[in-house]
């Protein structure tokens, strides 16, 4: 008899398989997507809750009705999608960040539904700085966005994280570029 697939699948990534990995290996191993997608989460302590929603947005589309030997890429678009994503818990100022950050969002008038999702997985894991550098190189659509408020923000939230410890290097440029971008008339 086997260990359970939450079991198994602790054992795939101590073992250095990658999310995407574990999955086809418990999908091709058991033959049932939704419990080998949702062992994967269990073992990377994604709470079942959680888990359970990530799973139910994509549930019809992926894993309802799997083809034969598609385990590793539909391992792959899990891990894309982020069913995966470790949730990291923020600190207060890592809130206020993500704060200023959905300030800006709505500030660009639109954001492609790509860039949307991107930033929502960076939120997700903590990657604040891929989220701050990201916005920084977009900018306001023309006809319905607010150019100030949209750069202002950036420039609030650089600031918080180039006051973090070690802050990236690259927050300081696009710091810079904020500053300019928000002394424009």
């Amino acid at each position: 008899m086997l260990p359970p697939l939450p079991t198994l699948a602790r054992h795939a990534l101590a073992r250095g398989l990658t999310p995407a990995e574990a999955y086809a290996l418990l999908a091709r191993r058991c033959g049932r997507p939704l419990p080998a997608a949702r062992a994967v989460c269990l073992a990377l302590d994604i709470p079942l809750a959680e888990a359970t929603r990530r799973l139910d947005d994509c549930h019809d589309a992926l894993l309802a009705d799997p083809r034969p030997g598609s385990e590793a890429d539909t391992g792959e678009l899990l891990e894309a999608l982020g069913v995966f994503d470790i949730p990291k818990t923020l600190t207060p100022t890592g809130l206020a960040i993500v704060d200023l950050f959905l300030t800006a969002i709505d500030a660009m008038g639109g954001i492609r539904a790509g860039h949307q999702h991107g930033l929502a997985r960076w939120f997700t894991t903590g990657n604040l700085t891929a989220a701050y550098l990201s916005l920084t190189a977009a900018r306001p659509l023309p006809a319905t966005g607010d150019p100030t408020r949209y750069w202002t923000t950036l420039v609030t939230a650089g600031e918080l994280l180039a006051a973090e410890p070690a802050p990236d290097p690259r927050i300081k440029l696009a710091l810079t570029r904020c500053h300019t971008q928000a002394a424009r008339p």
